[in-house]
């Protein structure tokens, strides 16, 4: 386990060094969701992961590039934005995949912890914005191809527009610690589409 890690966002390879980092990830995430960014140390990651902390501490520096690398390795999974042949198919079925995701305790308790350390560390916040952004340029597949079947304006700002579907999902489980549900879904989804079509999203109004 002692291999150098590759610098973070370049091509990792697989074998040992990819099982060490999944299991020095689900640590940080363990550790993030039982004792938050301010109790999560490098000596617990060693212990839950099987990682000699003096290992943790040459390959990775500390706590914050821990949280920092754990989003970067979230962040190379093979999710794709849903393709229905329909924008509003496709904003819809992002919004209620988004809610499925949020209404999972296990799942969400991820993204809670992140933004919780998003907050204590500049490091854990640029990965954070690096996760989220690399996410919606994945997601904007959804209105690129609306704009190309003269559903939406050819202007629209794709990213706008998902962050748009997902905002209020995400306001109201974080911030108003409200349900989430498919009708609050279906709700965004809608009010985003009816807002894409009145040119509210179009870069050109903003000129």
């Amino acid at each position: 386990m002692d291999e150098k890690a590759p610098a973070p966002g370049t091509q990792r390879p697989g074998g040992r060094t990819a099982r060490t980092r999944a299991a020095v990830r689900d640590a940080v995430l363990t550790g993030l969701g039982e004792h938050g960014y301010p109790g999560l140390t490098v000596e617990y990651v060693a212990e839950r992961s099987g990682v000699h902390k003096t290992t943790l501490y040459r390959r990775w520096g500390g706590v914050e590039e821990l949280v920092a690398d754990a989003l970067d390795l979230a962040g190379e999974d093979s999710w794709t934005p849903p393709d229905t042949g329909s924008l509003e198919g496709d904003l819809h079925a992002l919004a209620r995949e988004v809610a499925e995701f949020l209404n999972d305790p296990a799942a969400a308790a991820a993204p809670a912890a992140f933004i919780a350390a998003a907050f204590r560390s500049e490091r854990a916040a640029e990965a954070l914005h690096a996760f989220y952004a690399a996410r919606f340029r994945r997601s904007a597949a959804v209105v690129e191809r609306a704009v190309a079947r003269g559903e939406a304006p050819a202007a629209t700002d794709a990213g706008d527009v998902v962050r748009a579907v997902s905002a209020p999902l995400f306001f109201r489980l974080f911030i108003t610690r409200e349900p989430v549900d498919r009708a609050l879904a279906d709700r965004s989804a809608a009010a985003a589409i009816a807002a894409v079509r009145a040119g509210v999203f179009s870069t050109q109004a903003r000129a």
